[in-house]
């Protein structure tokens, strides 16, 4: 028995690396092979719905089964490795309001199809973290997507403040005291235990960043007090309504002169690529998505009170920021990402 159980643990271990593996690569082929062909199609078939197209059911299919199938092989290696995060150490904090209450239409979903969302528990957070490697297709491992948006799509100059809203697990928040460390980072998120793990591997960094478990759109910061107000992700993931509100808090807490910098997706006026964004957001269960892009998120910057509000296109490649709303050709299934940019007066 003493020489069984190493070895049942090693071929466990082997077993759940190998079903991590399976579907990454089942991801990639849904990009890089699946994808191409259905546009073949479309673009074979002058006047033809997509839906009505031969390879739609494999790709539509493929997105959510293989989606589902993600966070079951990660659930199962976090499982394994015992949920429990860590207490921050190092120069990183967190502050929880365990009297927080949680909108409805934020817990009222299994957002990413992720079972019980982010904001239950530890393993919540954890699962999170792991699970959005494999979303980005193994291709963020080391985060240098959310660093090439804070080298090209964001001033360098002096910040006192830097407010990250829906900072998640933070790593979309480290990149900018990493950039700019004599700023007061702040990363802002209503899920706790996201919360708590943001400021674990912030501390694990060495970066002095500040987490805080809050509403974006009732931030508790203070008006006027804020160089930079960011975001990654967050928009496509909350209600037109509460994206209202979210540009008045960002206007309300930036100083005169301070800039937004939202980085997110837009339309891309391709017809094809547009239904498959949408169609995305049914099957990855973001309800938000598709209401948000057909929004018009600058005209909200600008009746908060900004001005200089307008998209324009980022690459994740290597570019980043482009400086125009126009993206160059790829044949693989990609996010049409994109930065909001506004500015409040001096």
């Amino acid at each position: 028995m003493g020489t069984e159980a190493p070895h049942a643990a090693s071929t466990g271990a082997i077993g759940r690396q190998a079903a991590l593996d399976f579907v990454l690569a089942l991801r990639r082929r849904w990009a890089d092979t699946v994808y191409p062909q259905l546009r073949r199609e479309y673009d074979a078939t002058p006047g033809a719905r997509v839906a009505d197209l031969p390879t739609y059911p494999w790709f539509a299919w493929l997105e959510r089964g293989s989606q589902r199938m993600l966070w079951r092989a990660v659930g199962n290696a976090i499982a394994a490795g015992g949920a429990r995060i860590p207490a921050p150490s190092g120069p990183a904090t967190a502050t929880l309001d365990p009297s927080l209450e949680l909108p409805g239409w934020y817990t009222g979903c299994d957002i990413h199809v992720q079972p019980g969302g982010v904001w239950r528990d530890d393993a919540s957070a954890l699962v999170y973290e792991l699970g959005a490697r494999l979303v980005m297709l193994g291709e963020n491992d080391d985060y240098a997507f959310h660093r090439l948006f804070v080298a090209t799509a964001v001033p360098q100059r002096p910040y006192r403040r830097i407010v990250d809203f829906g900072c998640g697990f933070g790593k979309s928040t480290w990149p900018f005291k990493a950039a700019f460390p004599a700023a007061d980072v702040i990363g802002i998120d209503l899920s706790a235990p996201c919360v708590r793990l943001a400021a674990r591997r912030a501390g694990e960094r060495g970066l002095a960043v500040h987490f805080r478990q809050a509403n974006a759109v009732a931030s508790g910061l203070e008006s006027g007090s804020t160089d930079l107000v960011t975001s990654t992700m967050l928009v496509h993931e909350m209600p037109v309504a509460e994206l209202e509100r979210l540009f008045v808090e960002a206007a309300r807490v930036l100083a005169p002169g301070g800039l937004l910098r939202f980085l997110d997706f837009q339309r891309t006026g391709d017809v094809f690529r547009d239904f498959a964004m949408a169609e995305h957001g049914s099957r990855n269960n973001e309800p938000f998505m598709p209401p948000m892009m057909a929004a018009d998120l600058a005209a909200m910057a600008r009746r908060a009170g900004l001005v200089d509000a307008r998209w324009v296109a980022f690459d994740e490649r290597g570019d980043g920021r482009l400086g125009e709303l126009a993206w160059p050709a790829r044949s693989e299934w990609h996010f049409p990402w994109a930065v909001l940019e506004a500015e409040k007066p001096a």
